[in-house]
């Protein structure tokens, strides 16, 4: 596959790295490569990215990107932010080719999740 123009990584903030962490370990198993107190990456979920120590927060409120991520089972997924220490901030809804919810994690960081 071209990388040439491709998005290649996308990077967030995370004021608390170790339980934004253990989230995405718990709710998507995603896991992480530490680069010093302050870095951790992801590899192999779609793009590549990371969270750096920061306490600013992404959020389409404020006008940054809205990562979307895909599910087989939406309501599961729900679950497991709820039961994973996140907040469904946006509660599932249809929209034109599927339906999603919009959710935060522990760091505060808003994303979404759909499914068809």
């Amino acid at each position: 596959m071209a990388k040439h123009h491709k998005i290649n990584y996308i990077e967030f903030p995370a004021h608390d790295l170790a339980a934004t962490k253990i989230f995405f370990t718990k709710v998507f198993g995603w896991s992480f490569q530490d680069f010093g107190p302050d870095y951790a990456a992801f590899t192999g979920q779609g793009t590549d990215g990371g969270f750096y120590k920061s306490d600013l927060k992404s959020s389409s409120t404020t006008g940054a990107a809205l990562v979307v991520l895909y599910s087989d089972d939406l309501e599961k997924t729900a679950a497991l932010v709820k039961e994973a220490g996140g907040k469904v901030i946006v509660d599932i809804f249809d929209f034109p080719g599927g339906r999603r919810f919009h959710f935060t994690e522990p760091s505060g960081n808003e994303l979404a999740v759909w499914s068809t």
